[in-house]
């Protein structure tokens, strides 16, 4: 294989990578606990909170934040296993590079 065919490769498998961490970027992933719902980006910027008033009460507050947490890690851990599924292609199964 010559080199100009090794590079316009090269650059076909980029641009694929590229394209592929976009749509991951761009799409919301949910994460729930009990009266939690949270909605995260791919890139794990948050895009919403919602909270179930009706099954709380202000006394709930540290049990909400605990949903918070759980919520988002669940969220945040979706994104991951997205990531890795369709990136991995990429990477030959060397995690932790996306």
């Amino acid at each position: 294989m010559n080199i100009q065919a090794m590079m316009k490769q090269a650059q076909k498998l980029q641009q694929d990578m590229m394209k592929t961490k976009s749509e991951i970027d761009n799409k919301v992933f949910e994460g729930t606990s009990s009266v939690v719902k949270v909605e995260v980006l791919g890139n794990k910027t948050i895009k919403s909170v919602k909270i179930d008033m009706d099954e709380c009460s202000k006394e709930d507050i540290e049990m909400l934040e605990d949903m918070l947490l759980v919520a988002l890690n669940d969220a945040f851990a979706k994104v991951d296993r997205e990531t890795e599924e369709k990136m991995g292609k990429y990477t030959n199964g060397m995690p932790g590079l996306f």
